[in-house]
C-alpha cells in the first residue's frame, strides 16, 4: 500500500468537507446528482472519444498501481548483479544457468539468460531497451488517461455551469429562487475541479513518478548484464552501478 497517496487523498478530501462543515451551509447544499453526471459522463465520454476502448479499459489496474505499488530497491538491484557477476567471474557466464530459478526479477533474468544463451552483446542491449519502451509506452497510456480525465473534468464542470445559468435564468419569475439556482449551477465547476485536482492529476504524476523510478531501475540492469557479459570484474561493476546511487545509499561489500 503506497501510504503517501492514502494520506495525501484522506487529508485533500478531510480539508474539504472540515471547510464545508465550518462554513455553516448544509451538506445536502453540496450534493447535486445531475451536476455529478455532466462532470463524471462528459469526462469519461470525452476520454473515450481520445482512446480506444481497450486502452480506457486500462483504468482500473493504473488505479490499483496509484495505491499498490512498492518502491524500486536499487541497492538490491545492485546487490544482486554483484553477486551474478562474482560467480561468472569465478565459474564461467555458463554457471549462472544454475541460478536463474533464483532470480525473481523478470528482467534480470531475461538479461542473464540472454548471456548465458551466447547472444551477441549488441542483440542483449536491443531486446533489454526494445523490453524497457515497451514498458514505458505502456505507463505513458496510463498517465495519458489521468491527464485526460483532469484536463476534461474542469471543462464539463464550467459546462454544467452555463447549462444550470441558462436555465435559472429562463425562468426569472420568482427572485428568490436565484440564489439557489446560482448555487446549484456553480456546484459543476466544484465537482469539476475536486476530480481534476483532488484525483486525475495527481494520480497522472504518480504514475509519472513510478515510472521514472521504474526506468531507472531498468537502466541499472541494462548496465549491469551488459558488464557481466563482458567478463568485467566485479568490483569495477559495482563501482560504475554504485555511481546512480548517493554516496549514503551505495552498495558495499558487505551488504551483499
Amino acid at each position: 500500500m503506497d501510504l503517501a497517496t492514502v494520506i495525501g487523498m484522506t487529508l485533500a478530501v478531510a480539508l474539504i468537507l472540515g471547510s464545508i462543515l465550518m462554513g455553516g451551509a448544509p451538506f445536502s447544499t453540496f450534493i447535486d446528482i445531475p451536476s455529478i453526471l455532466v462532470v463524471l459522463g462528459g469526462s469519461l465520454g470525452a476520454v473515450l472519444i481520445c482512446f480506444p476502448l481497450r486502452t480506457v479499459l486500462l483504468v482500473p489496474g493504473v488505479t490499483k498501481k496509484v495505491f499498490l505499488n512498492r518502491a524500486v530497491d536499487y541497492r538490491a538491484i545492485i546487490a544482486q548483479l554483484v553477486s551474478l557477476a562474482e560467480t561468472a567471474r569465478r565459474d564461467g557466464l555458463l554457471a549462472l544457468e544454475s541460478r536463474l530459478e533464483k532470480i525473481d526479477n523478470p528482467f534480470i533474468k531475461l538479461g542473464i539468460q540472454l548471456a548465458v544463451d551466447g547472444t551477441r552483446p549488441e542483440v542483449i542491449e536491443s531486446i533489454l531497451r526494445s523490453e524497457m519502451e515497451s514498458l514505458a509506452t505502456r505507463h505513458k497510456d496510463g498517465k495519458s488517461l489521468y491527464d485526460q480525465l483532469g484536463k476534461y473534468a474542469p471543462a464539463y464542470g464550467m459546462i454544467g455551469t452555463l447549462l444550470g445559468l441558462i436555465m435559472m435564468l429562463s425562468n426569472m419569475s420568482d427572485p428568490s429562487g436565484i440564489g439557489k439556482g446560482m448555487a446549484v449551477a456553480l456546484i459543476t465547476t466544484l465537482y469539476g475541479s475536486v476530480v481534476a485536482n483532488v484525483v486525475c492529476l495527481p494520480f497522472a504524476e504518480k504514475l509519472a513518478f513510478l515510472n521514472k523510478q521504474e526506468l531507472y531501475g531498468l537502466e541499472i540492469i541494462i548496465r549491469g548484464i551488459m558488464d557481466i557479459q563482458s567478463g568485467e570484474n566485479p568490483r569495477v561493476i559495482q563501482q560504475k552501478l554504485n555511481t546512480f546511487l548517493p554516496p549514503k545509499q551505495r552498495v558495499q561489500p558487505e551488504d551483499r
